[in-house]
């Protein structure tokens, strides 16, 4: 009987041939398993990175910030008192002066120039004058000898009468004669005079008389053509108006005087910032040149206001608040520029950076994180300072809140701290 040998590798070759192909097959799903879990994964939000800041309570200083302009408080106007010809000013800006101190002079007008038909008449004038003149001369001299006869006679008269020679009433004639002689004599001096003048006169009109100036520029000796211009007040000089010689009307301007020592500042700030100003408040003046910040009062917010177009071409209302330095420097002047900052309230409060707060609907919120997750709150703000507002109401000390949150922080969202 024949015997049949086993089919052993026969058997074994589908099997593991099957073993393989599920090998495969299951590799491809696991494979295919990890894919869906990385573009799952990919697919789901990740934690947006922000900043976050602390709640805490810590002063705070609610402040209006400005440009602010120096000024002398008094400033004195030196203008010509009358009308005439300025001599020309020596002064200088920054120069000192002292109260009543001469600074000017303000000579006579020149006269009008003639033309060829008036200074021919002029000329016939001044001719007649002296013919006039020569004329007083010659009566005056023959009033002095009527005079002096006169005078003889009446003297001889008196002894005559004394010895009987002659009448009484004989005397009295020649007293009368000699009573007029003097006064002849006497017209015959004003007549002298009038003549003089009306020489004078004449040569005035010609311009023949002696000059009262050199120059424009100054005075001749010491006359007394010349009307001082003086100095106030004491102090120095801000500016010099007009320097040069020359005509002047009254009332032109000459120079500026004040005491540099009395400066102020003007703050030209919003009227909404206006209203919460009050004289006394502290004000910190910044960026004047010098390294130390300047102390000063609100002495004055003027009661009206003023319109003013900002850079941005938008109407402001404006009001000048006017700041008393408690100490001026030696080298800050009139009209120099300051940072002027206003502080309206200081103290202790609950604060939040106000980067943190933004408006949503018709209120203010901010992002708390509570452990990883932003959520919305409301809130409500007191006082605004610089970079910081108070939270009156919503928020506790130790709270975290979102700084500059963006478009990605939502209510709710997943967040990690940057």
């Amino acid at each position: 009987m024949a015997t049949v040998a086993p089919l052993q590798p026969a058997t074994r070759r589908p099997r593991r041939r099957k073993l393989v192909r599920w090998g495969k097959r299951l590799a491809l799903g696991a494979a295919g398993l990890a894919l869906v879990g990385l573009a799952i994964r990919a697919w789901l939000p990740k934690p947006v990175t922000v900043d976050i800041a602390t709640v805490s309570r810590a002063p705070l200083t609610v402040e209006v910030d400005e440009d602010g302009m120096t000024r002398v408080r008094d400033r004195f106007i030196v203008a010509a008192p009358i009308g005439g010809n300025l001599a020309r000013i020596e002064l200088e800006a920054g120069d000192a002066v002292t109260r009543d101190q001469v600074i000017g002079h303000v000579l006579p007008p020149n006269p009008a120039l003639l033309d060829p038909r008036s200074r021919d008449e002029a000329t016939a004038r001044l001719a007649a004058s002296q013919a006039h003149q020569r004329e007083a001369d010659t009566a005056i001299a023959r009033a002095t000898a009527a005079r002096d006869a006169a005078i003889r006679e009446a003297e001889r008269g008196r002894k005559l009468v004394a010895s009987g020679a002659i009448t009484a009433s004989e005397r009295e004639r020649l007293e009368l004669a000699e009573q007029l002689a003097v006064a002849d004599r006497e017209a015959a001096e004003l007549g002298q005079r009038a003549a003089t003048a009306e020489v004078a006169a004449a040569r005035a009109v010609l311009g023949d008389g002696p000059r009262r100036l050199e120059a424009l520029g100054g005075r001749r000796g010491a006359g007394s053509t010349a009307f001082p211009i003086t100095a106030p007040i004491g102090g120095r000089v801000l500016r010099v108006v007009r320097d040069s010689a020359g005509p002047v009307v009254a009332g032109a301007a000459l120079l500026e005087l004040a005491d540099p020592k009395a400066l102020e500042v003007t703050v030209d700030v919003l009227s909404s910032d206006a209203a919460r100003t009050a004289p006394g408040m502290l004000v910190e003046l910044e960026g004047w040149g010098g390294e130390r910040m300047l102390p000063g009062r609100v002495r004055l917010v003027e009661p009206s206001g003023f319109t003013r177009i900002s850079a941005l071409g938008v109407d402001e209302q404006r009001v000048k608040i006017v700041v008393a330095l408690d100490d001026v420097p030696p080298s800050l002047g009139d009209g120099f520029r300051v940072e002027a900052r206003i502080v309206i309230w200081r103290g202790d409060t609950l604060i939040v950076p106000a980067s943190a707060v933004f408006r949503d609907r018709e209120q203010w919120a901010v992002y708390a994180v509570e452990g990883d997750h932003a959520r919305l709150v409301p809130v409500e703000l007191g006082r605004r300072g610089r970079l910081d507002v108070e939270i009156a109401h919503g928020l506790a000390v130790g709270a975290t809140v979102v700084v500059h949150p963006s478009d990605l922080v939502r209510d709710g969202v997943a967040v990690v701290p940057r």
